[in-house]
């Protein structure tokens, strides 16, 4: 249950987001005055949940090591649980900024490259190399995930 009430609330949040960015692209004025306010009410409220989310990983409940037993399947799905959410957190964390990292680098490198062939359009095969250097930071990221997925 508690799952559900996690992705009730970042999906208003994100729809929330979306309603007052074309709020503001009409209301340009508007915009100037609150979009640090907003920005930082946006992050704060999403730091909130994901503190929240973090907190629900840890068990509820501990059991007493019994000693002499040969059956220890109980303590290894009570362990198993626990890394298995961490473990997707994980590997969603390093597809995910690795996916930010590379559009800052793609939207840096694009805006330099797009400058540089209006000047001189022979550097365009040069220029498509450094743009797809920045992209194959996304790759990485994704084999990092699938690695770690597949110790899961």
């Amino acid at each position: 249950m508690l799952t559900l009430g996690y992705i009730i609330s970042l999906s208003s949040l994100a729809i929330i987001t979306i309603i007052l960015g074309f709020y503001f692209t009409k209301n340009t004025t508007k915009a100037k005055r609150f979009a640090k306010s907003i920005f930082g009410g946006n992050i704060a409220i999403f730091a909130v949940i994901i503190i929240f989310a973090l907190i629900s990983f840890f068990p509820t409940s501990a059991y007493a090591q019994t000693i002499g037993t040969t059956n220890d399947s109980a303590n290894v799905t009570n362990d198993s649980t626990n890394d298995i959410g961490l473990g997707l957190m994980a590997a969603a964390l390093s597809t995910g900024l690795a996916a930010i990292g590379a559009g800052i680098g793609v939207a840096v490198v694009g805006s330099a490259s797009v400058g540089a062939i209006s000047e001189k359009p022979e550097l365009l095969g040069s220029t498509l190399i450094y743009v797809g250097l920045a992209e194959g930071i996304v790759i990485y990221g994704l084999i990092i995930s699938i690695m770690i997925l597949g110790r899961i």
